[in-house]
């Protein structure tokens, strides 16, 4: 039986860390060495993922420990270059395991295609000509991709919106809904709005402009729910620091972003491990923390009747396991194995569960703590780093910084000169 809940994982070295990450995933010799091995992305197969390549950029990829979502454990490949993030998300998904772990939930894997229609004089008139024509768009849509459609996906509705512009004034925007099942989707949804756009002209008497999907992703929506016993916290008054804390992100956009932020810390570093688009999930997520008219915290935090913890996140999860550099990536797709996940579905619950961890893991050592002692300690290893210091002399060096707390390259040269000396 696998089980993610790991005592001192941060304690083994790289080596042993892997070895357990690969026992977990049941992966092969091939893949754990494609883990190891910085020069997985060969010179060829970044040249034909992106133009003009001179080379490739390497980032630490870690994996957070204890994550228990809906009674599955989960081991988390994250890529960040940040410390404390995946510390965090260790240590938030252990106090989490201790109510049941997270629960996740997901609404589907539908995405929006849209489509503007110009010069259109009875824009309200025309909307209703579409809507008259929702089943033919959808089948003429549909015969685009039979392969997704045979798979069980296609375009599921068709909706019309007049949308006014204080520049060009009312326009009529299509909505193509597609179920892109394990795919993200992009290239589906754009393939049916640019082959169906003749079609739309000829209903609307109008002139089609732009064809393309919506990062928006309102119809693929992840959630995650979790308990934290105020007894864990370390009293009552814990968890009345947390919700004072969220009742300020709530209120001001200035720190929301940060709360925001946050969240993203840990969902961006994952999608980022398996593959898949980071700048999708991200500017969907800051696009339905506004879809209200102001900027809100994608999570919340409230107390229960027993006075515990309870925290929920609601956001747009535009992810797959079909396509893109899921496909091609070889570091990627050991990531995807890890995950074990079998569904673009799961995944989103997966990072939804794993953002809501991040979140009660970051505003629980500020409303507490404050953020600098945790980090402090991070911080001063890679401070000592860059100052030369290697092993032991490094380990002295990063207890000597964050004592005094003096954590400056300067001073860790300083000192590296004095141990250097003994």
């Amino acid at each position: 039986m696998k089980i993610s809940e790991y005592k001192g994982f941060y304690k083994l070295s790289i080596e042993e860390r892997l070895k357990e990450a690969v026992e977990f995933a049941g992966l092969t010799n091939e893949e754990a060495i494609v883990l190891s091995d910085p020069n997985a992305l060969t010179p060829d197969m970044a040249d034909h993922m992106v133009e003009n390549v001179i080379g490739r950029y390497s980032l630490p990829m870690g994996v957070a420990v204890n994550f228990l979502i809906n009674g599955k454990d989960y081991l988390i490949p994250m890529v960040t270059e940040e410390p404390s993030v995946i510390a965090a998300a260790s240590n938030g998904a252990k106090m989490a395991r201790e109510n049941g772990g997270i629960f996740a939930s997901n609404s589907g894997t539908v995405m929006i295609s849209q489509i503007q229609v110009l010069d259109v004089e009875d824009a309200n008139y025309a909307r209703i000509k579409v809507l008259e024509n929702r089943k033919a768009i959808a089948d003429r849509c549909n015969e685009m991709d039979p392969v997704l459609v045979k798979l069980g996906g296609g375009v599921v509705d068709v909706e019309a919106r007049v949308v006014e512009s204080s520049i060009i004034g009312d326009m009529l925007v299509v909505h193509l809904k597609v179920n892109t099942l394990d795919a993200m989707g992009a290239n589906a949804v754009n393939t049916m709005a640019e082959g169906i756009s003749p079609f739309i002209e000829e209903i609307t008497g109008g002139r089609v402009n732009l064809r393309i999907l919506s990062n928006l992703a309102i119809f693929r929506l992840a959630r995650a729910r979790a308990r934290f016993s105020k007894e864990s916290l370390g009293g009552e008054h814990v968890v009345d620091a947390i919700i004072d804390a969220y009742a300020f992100a709530e209120a001001d956009p200035f720190r929301a972003a940060t709360h925001n932020k946050g969240i993203m810390n840990g969902i961006s570093a994952a999608v980022l491990a398996t593959g898949n688009d980071t700048r999708a999930v991200e500017s969907g997520a800051h696009a339905y923390a506004s879809i209200s008219g102001s900027y809100k915290p994608l999570s919340t935090w409230e107390k229960d009747k027993n006075g515990d913890l309870v925290g929920t996140i609601e956001l747009p999860m535009a992810v797959g396991l079909v396509g893109g550099a899921t496909k091609v990536h070889p570091q990627a797709k050991a990531a995807v194995r890890i995950l074990g996940v079998k569904s673009a579905g799961e995944l989103g619950e997966v990072f939804a569960a794993l953002g809501l961890i991040q979140n009660f893991s970051a505003v629980r050592v500020l409303a507490t703590e404050g953020v600098q002692r945790g980090h402090m300690g991070l911080h001063a290893r890679n401070v000592a780093a860059v100052a030369g210091a290697k092993g032991d002399v490094l380990e002295a060096i990063v207890k000597r910084m964050v004592s005094e707390k003096k954590v400056r390259v300067e001073y860790a040269q300083e000192l590296l000169k004095e141990y250097e000396k003994k």
